[in-house]
Formats: structure tokens, sequence, C-alpha cells
């Protein structure tokens, strides 16, 4: 069943990045929470430094919805890592998959992520991510989205505003100019766990079969995921133009 959106807020998206340019994460996640109130959520991958923004949004907003869109290939070490952080903080979980199965998807499109090839990598991603992302957030009539995305993490990332739109909804991005000593410090301090995988050498993890360890041959952690065809999976990627200009810090 859809529930209806709540009635967005017209936002200055200009003058609220450059007020909240050098702001405080939680003071980004305490504005976000008095300004779209019960039309806000946040997502989680249960990837290696989760536990940073799951911690840091839940100290300020307990019952938020989260959603964790579970592609159904998982590492058992993310699953059990899940479970783990679910408890520990309380989470307001909100689990999303595609209503296709694993076996039925391999059955009709064969084992995409080992034709390596852009096209197969997107379709997989489609069925496997986005639509259960896009559901999710028509569901749960989200008007803003809260994200823990960085800019040293992709090339595309590098170009976002903390605040932006995406697939009709607000876009906020707290840690967005965190580094990785950030991260470190936030969770040593918390004693909050890092990813179990992380021990074995992956600096960023989803799906088995698109993850592997970090090698000298490395230039970027994201060389790791996706067979190294791309870097993003597409939940964080603009829709439309429209959207591609509003995450383009160039214009604000």
């Amino acid at each position: 069943m859809t529930v209806a959106t709540l009635e967005q807020p017209q936002l200055n998206l200009q003058e609220l990045n450059n007020q909240f340019q050098n702001a405080d994460a939680k003071e980004v996640i305490q504005w976000s929470a008095q300004t779209f109130g019960d039309g806000l959520v946040m997502s989680t991958s249960f990837g290696i430094q989760s536990a940073l923004m799951l911690h840091l949004v839940t100290r300020i907003i307990p019952d938020i919805p989260i959603i964790w869109v579970d592609t159904g290939y998982l590492h058992a070490e993310t699953y059990r890592f899940a479970d783990k952080l679910t408890q520990r903080l309380n989470l307001n979980l909100k689990v999303y998959q595609s209503p296709i199965s694993p076996a039925r998807m391999e059955a009709l499109y064969g084992k995409l992520w080992e034709k390596k090839d852009l096209e197969s990598l997107n379709l997989y991603d489609q069925i496997r991510k986005v639509e259960p992302m896009q559901r999710a957030l028509d569901e749960l009539g989200a008007t803003a989205w809260l994200a823990g995305l960085r800019r040293d993490q992709t090339q595309h990332r590098q170009q976002l505003p903390r605040i932006g739109e995406q697939s009709g909804i607000y876009k906020i991005l707290p840690i967005l100019d965190w580094h990785s000593r950030d991260v470190h410090r936030y969770l040593t301090e918390y004693d909050l766990p890092y990813h179990p995988l992380f021990d074995q050498g992956y600096m960023t993890v989803g799906d088995w079969h698109s993850s592997r360890p970090i090698s000298l041959n490395d230039e970027h952690e994201r060389d790791t995921r996706f067979q190294g065809v791309k870097q993003e999976c597409g939940l964080h990627l603009p829709k439309t133009d429209g959207e591609a200009q509003s995450f383009d810090s160039s214009s604000l």
C-alpha cells in the first residue's frame, strides 16, 4: 500500500547550502528533523563505516525510519553486522527487496554481474537496488532523505552539495565533507564497529560478487566495486537533467 506523501516544503537550495556550508553534521540533522518531521527518512547499506551515520542520526532522531535495500546477494558478514547494529542501536529498520527473487532474475537475465558490461550491471542495479529504494521512499511518504555520502568516496560525490534534490525529494548529506580520519575518530570515540570485512582488506563492501579487498593496483577504494566498470550503484545518481543540475555544486 502506498502512503500519501507529506506536503513538500519549498526550499531555496542555494541559500541553504550557503547557510550550512560549514555547519556541524549534528546541526544539519537537527535542522532536517525540524524542517521535515515525519517526512524524514535515512538510508543505510550496513557497509564498512555505516555505524557512524546510524549512531549519529539516531542519537538525535531515535525513531527515524531507516531504509535498507537487501539485494539478496550480500555477504553473510553483512547480514550479521546488520542484526548486531539493529539491536544495539534499536533501529527502526525498514527492509526492502526486489519483487523479483534472485533465482527468478538469474533465470530470466542470467548472472548479470558476470557479464562485466555497463548495461548488464545497470540492469542488475535497477532491479535489485533502485526500484526497491524508490518504492521505499514512496511507501514511507518521504519528503527528505538523509544519506552518509562523502566527497572523498567517488568522483560523482565530489560534486554534491549538502542539500539537493533527487527522486522528487530533498537529499541531505550531513557528513559530506568528512574524511576517513573523521570517521575513525567518531567510531573510536563511541566504541562503534567497522564492518567485519574491514579487517580482511575491504574498504567498501556491497554484494558478495561485486566487492573485493583493496589491492596495490587500485587507484581508489571504489575500484574494488562492480569489477571496476563503474563506481555508483545508481541509488545516489540523479534521474533527470533537473536533478543533475540541482546536484551540480558549480550552480550553488
